[in-house]
This record gives C-alpha cells, sequence and structure tokens, in this order.
C-alpha cells in the first residue's frame, strides 16, 4: 500500500498563516510516500509569492509531484503571460512541466493544464497526451497509474462545467488506452471522489476522479479548507478527506471513501 497527500491551491499571496504549521504536522502525522500539489501554488504569480510557497513545500516531505495552475500564470503583466508565461513558476518550484514517481506500487505523472490564452481555463493536447501514453508504456502494468492535473476532469455536482479541461473527452480516451486509475486535481476549491463513468461513457473503463480543495487559501468557496490522503492499494482506494476544525485548531477526518477495482473500473465500495 502506498500512502498519498493531495494538496491543491495552496495559493500564496492569499494564504491564512494559522492554517500552515498544523498543516505540516497533519501531513506529517500520515508518513506519506509521494506528496502530490495539484496547482494553484500563487495569488498572482508573482516572485515573492513563488519563494513564500517554494520554502513552504520545502518543509514539506519528499517527494514531490507539482503541476502548476492558472494562477501561476501572470495575469496582468501581459508580456509575461503570452510571452514567457511559467518563467517564474520554473524558476523557483520546478523546470519540469512534467514531473513523475514511479516505484514498484504506483506510478504518478504530471501534466500541464495551464495555459496562457484561456485565463482561468485548462486545456490538454495531442502532444502532451502522446507523451503520458508513451511514458506508461514504459512502466509495469501492475501498477495503479494516477495522473495529476490542475483543471479537472469531472466536477461535483451543480459545479459549471465550463471548469472542466478543455478536450477532456480526448484525454479520457488517451487514459482509457493506458488503464489510468486515478485522476487528482483542484482549481474549484471543492472537495469530491466519484469515477468517470457519469460523464465519460467509455466501454469497460472508468477512473476514480478525486478534487482537492483549498488547503491553504482564504478563498474557500464555501467549503472550509481542507486536503486528501489517499490509501492506494491494487485493487482498493481509500480516500480520506482532512478539513480545518476551528475549534481544534487542527485539520481532522471529515469524511472516508472506498473505492474497489473490477476489471478497468473503480466503483464506490459500501461494504459488506
Amino acid at each position: 500500500m502506498r500512502t498519498i497527500v493531495h494538496l491543491s491551491d495552496i495559493h500564496f499571496g492569499r494564504v491564512d498563516d494559522k492554517l500552515l504549521a498544523p498543516l505540516r504536522a497533519t501531513v506529517e502525522s500520515v508518513t506519506p510516500d509521494v506528496v502530490v500539489v495539484s496547482g494553484d501554488l500563487t495569488q498572482r504569480a508573482k516572485s515573492e509569492e513563488f519563494k513564500a510557497a517554494k520554502a513552504y513545500l520545502d518543509t514539506l516531505p519528499q517527494p514531490q509531484i507539482i503541476v502548476p495552475g492558472n494562477h501561476d500564470i501572470p495575469l496582468y503583466n501581459v508580456a509575461a503571460r503570452f510571452l514567457t508565461p511559467l518563467t517564474k513558476y520554473r524558476r523557483y518550484i520546478t523546470p519540469n512541466l512534467a514531473p513523475e514517481y514511479v516505484d514498484d506500487e504506483i506510478a504518478v505523472m504530471g501534466l500541464n493544464t495551464a495555459r496562457s490564452l484561456t485565463i482561468k481555463d485548462g486545456r490538454v493536447n495531442r502532444e502532451q497526451l502522446d507523451r503520458l501514453e508513451a511514458r506508461l508504456a514504459g512502466v509495469d502494468q501492475k501498477l495503479t497509474r494516477i495522473v495529476v492535473t490542475h483543471h479537472p476532469f469531472d466536477l461535483p455536482e451543480h459545479h459549471d462545467k465550463d471548469d472542466l479541461v478543455d478536450r477532456a473527452p480526448m484525454a479520457m480516451d488517451a487514459f482509457a488506452k493506458s488503464g489510468v486509475d486515478l485522476l487528482l486535481a483542484g482549481h474549484v476549491h471543492a472537495s469530491s471522489s466519484a469515477n468517470s463513468a457519469r460523464r465519460y461513457k467509455i466501454a469497460g473503463y472508468a477512473a476514480l476522479v478525486v478534487q482537492a480543495g483549498t488547503a491553504t487559501s482564504t478563498r474557500g468557496r464555501g467549503e472550509t479548507n481542507s486536503f486528501n490522503v489517499l490509501r492506494v492499494d491494487t485493487d482498493e482506494i481509500q480516500v480520506e478527506r482532512y478539513s480545518w476544525k476551528d475549534a481544534s485548531g487542527a485539520f481532522e477526518v471529515a469524511s472516508v471513501e472506498t473505492f474497489r477495482r473490477e476489471g478497468n473500473t473503480w466503483e464506490p465500495w459500501l461494504g459488506d
């Protein structure tokens, strides 16, 4: 079994400082095998925000798989937005926009969905998907295959479908071909876990889609600050959602959901 901490939308520049030490303590306490950060490290892609985000992430357990979000591209500096959109992200966080972590149980692949032209929306292209397929073709078929993006491929109920990553159906076909098991994303500051079958009708295939809320931002959009811990086994994934509790001044487990694999389909498991 592998343990993954899934953080998202930490938004340095709009951080609630009182959450930082408790978040670090909680992440350390679950002893993750890998920490995933699914984008929006900053609020306005400023150098000082990237430096603060990097300094904080460096205090969390390693290894880490980090991808950029739309807030990590400059918004008001038009020249930087279109000519050098991720220069500061590459300088201060990581030059690698397609990071990966592979051990003898899981393969975690980062995929950049942040784009200059789409402002807040995200997109994938055929070249990225071809590279991802090639990367996954080189790993053992027995590994649980995980893809990390900022923009989501599915959404909680009552959310605007415009928040979905552009060209999602094309990407889902590629994921089915490569046997991707788990999709991790953020962007909408709302937590959810479900399989992909409701939105994408692909015969014999349904990935588990897990959204993280915002771990540290003051922009909660109606949901308290939260993050996910995933316990990943060969045919079972448990999603623990940790939410901030003002009364205790700590992150506490708010819900636990279990999903099991049947063939290439992940389904909710309600117990015997």
